[in-house]
């Protein structure tokens, strides 16, 4: 089970970078994270059970919308809406890149579906979208007038820390994190 996977990856002790808030949004970073992301690492080892709550979407243009839907119900039901704004547009641009790209790379299939899993740690919320894609994700370097493109830029910007770390059963697991503000 996806879940399963995304806590085995979440358990192994990688590396992540932290950047200090900055004073007028204190859950959000004075400094972008690295826009490159964290290949093959976990955002940070967690100790005990995060709330969990997951969410299976259909690779379709409706996915996005649902994802933020789930993601703003899930995260009032925690007492986390402060982060709110800033993770729906996460999730957004995720789930969004899982549609797009994620299914592409699986030649004469429709690809599997895209996941939302969503971790709550007492200092930390985790939101990661798996796809069956394979390929890495990197920021792209869009032109100026161009329509997309800045997803994983966008997420860099908002995000504490990202990155991605492939499954064991195929596909991969791309992760924001946030640091809870008063943790």
């Amino acid at each position: 089970m996806i879940v399963d996977q995304v806590h085995a990856v979440a358990a192994d002790r990688g590396r992540r970078h932290r950047h200090p808030a900055s004073p007028e949004h204190p859950h959000r970073p004075a400094e972008p994270a690295p826009a490159a992301g964290l290949r093959g690492f976990w955002p940070t080892p967690h100790e005990g059970s995060p709330r969990t709550a997951r969410l299976v979407l259909r690779a379709d243009a409706a996915a996005p919308k649902a994802a933020r839907d789930f993601t703003l119900a899930t995260l009032a039901g925690w007492d986390r809406s402060a982060l709110g704004d800033d993770v729906a547009v996460v999730v957004s641009e995720l789930v969004t890149n899982a549609v797009r790209h994620g299914r592409r790379e699986l030649p004469g299939s429709s690809g599997g579906p895209v996941q939302l899993v969503l971790l709550a740690h007492p200092r930390r919320l985790v939101v990661t979208v798996t796809d069956p894609g394979l390929r890495t994700p990197e920021p792209a370097a869009p032109e100026a007038l161009d329509d997309g493109g800045r997803g994983l830029l966008v997420v860099g910007a908002l995000a504490d820390s990202w990155g991605w770390a492939p499954l064991a059963s195929s596909g991969k697991a791309v992760w924001a994190a946030f640091d809870v503000a008063g943790s």
